[in-house]
């Protein structure tokens, strides 16, 4: 994702804070506020285009939000947060949200959904299984086995596997030069890497995950046809869970 400054920072601010849920004149009367220091309804409407109108319900919603104070005189004035302040305030509001939805979410789980599954289930572009690994990376009570390469071994990976590490969990690694391999050890000391099962240049293969001996995922790398560069490749993969799982039986004889 890009972190360039934005041509537009104004619109790109407001768009951002829609984002985050304010409305439009919400969030184009607190890039005003911003702008302006403080400001009065009339101020506000002069630089944002928001009607005078409608500037009390704007910071009525932002002074809810925490993102505003007003000052009780005649005309009232407004005050915008800093933008630390600000971004403090999403973040938190952000955590929030994220741990709400993660807890009800695990409601509606039927607690039986992972014992066993016969088939196996299909993910596809770069960032879906990455985030699956990880996902998987965090189920780990015991072994992960992970046969890769240093491109597809983002730092997020790296501190997953550093984290299910220090909990107790057996880490081995392939397919790593020598350089990343030194770097992992940096991080994991107690990482045991092992030789890969082929030679990664020669093929299009992208990791082999084995969790616990009963989930896995197998991953190779496509050319992505809409991507903006010749060449890019994507990835896409394949994963299982349960003992008796017909992939995992497979990969699980292949690493032992």
């Amino acid at each position: 994702m890009s972190t360039d400054p934005p041509d537009d920072p104004q619109q790109s601010a407001i768009e951002q804070l829609e984002q985050f849920g304010l409305s439009t004149y919400a969030a184009r009367t607190f890039v005003a506020l911003l702008s302006l220091g403080f400001g009065t309804a009339r101020g506000v409407s002069r630089v944002s285009e928001v009607p005078r109108t409608r500037v009390y319900g704007a910071v009525d919603e932002l002074r809810d939000r925490g993102l505003v104070d007003v000052r009780e005189s005649s005309p009232k004035q407004f005050y915008a947060v800093s933008p630390e302040t600000a971004t403090r305030t999403f973040e938190r509001e952000y955590q929030h949200r994220r741990a709400t939805l993660r807890s009800a979410l695990a409601e509606l789980e039927p607690t039986e959904r992972r014992a066993e599954q016969r088939g196996v289930w299909t993910v596809d572009g770069r960032a879906a299984v990455t985030e699956r690994v990880l996902e998987f990376f965090g189920d780990a009570d015991e072994e992960i086995v992970y046969v890769t390469v240093g491109a597809l071994l983002a730092e997020p990976l790296v501190e997953e596997l550093a984290t299910a590490a220090d909990r107790g969990v057996s880490i081995k690694l392939a397919g790593l030069s020598a350089d990343v391999e030194d770097l992992i050890r940096d991080k994991i000391p107690s990482v045991t890497t092992f030789e890969s099962l082929w030679a990664r240049s020669d093929t299009p293969a992208g990791r082999l995950l084995l969790i616990d001996e009963r989930k896995t995922l197998v991953s190779v790398l496509v050319t992505d046809p809409d991507a903006d560069s010749a060449g890019s490749r994507s990835e896409t993969a394949i994963w299982g869970e349960g003992e008796y799982n017909s992939l995992v039986v497979v990969l699980r004889a292949m690493f032992t």
